[in-house]
């Protein structure tokens, strides 16, 4: 039996850390949530996630954080 055919770019933890922006205890978190994909596939090594899944999990349950300008008074 051969592995599942992958449809996109994965992502593991480092990765979804820093899309996020969190730390790794929040990031433990937020995978717990209901609405959070679940992992594509889980290796020795730990969980892989879709990117186009974590992707939409922040466009729809993220605020969007303020361009790095806004944050400047001017």
């Amino acid at each position: 039996m051969g592995e599942p055919e992958v449809p996109g770019p994965l992502v593991g933890p480092g990765e979804i850390i820093d899309l996020l922006g969190v730390s790794r205890s929040r990031f433990r978190q937020i995978i717990l949530q209901s609405y959070f994909p679940r992992p594509f596939q889980t290796l020795q090594g730990g969980s892989v996630w879709l990117r186009s899944e974590v992707e939409a999990y922040i466009r729809d349950y993220r605020r969007p954080k303020p361009p790095a300008d806004e944050d400047e008074q001017g």
